[in-house]
């Protein structure tokens, strides 16, 4: 079929309900552990903060697929 251009199909978008869960986590995460983890060596509130965020994506993506995109603008 000359003449017609094939069409992309359109990727996902990542809903905003997942990026907010996951800030939110990764900074309750980082702090707790810069709180929590004071005695210890100072990367381990960074590794907290990653392991929060991380989290963070999955709750996102969990409450997404089950109540649908709640923060959308």
């Amino acid at each position: 079929m000359k003449g017609r251009s094939a069409r992309k199909p359109e990727k996902a978008l990542t809903p905003i309900t997942v990026y907010i869960t996951a800030f939110v986590l990764g900074l309750i995460g980082y702090f707790s552990g810069e709180i929590g983890l004071a005695s210890r060596p100072h990367p381990l509130h960074w590794v907290a903060g990653a392991a929060g965020i991380f989290l963070g994506y999955l709750l996102g993506k969990f409450i997404v697929r089950k109540y649908g995109d709640i923060f959308g603008f």
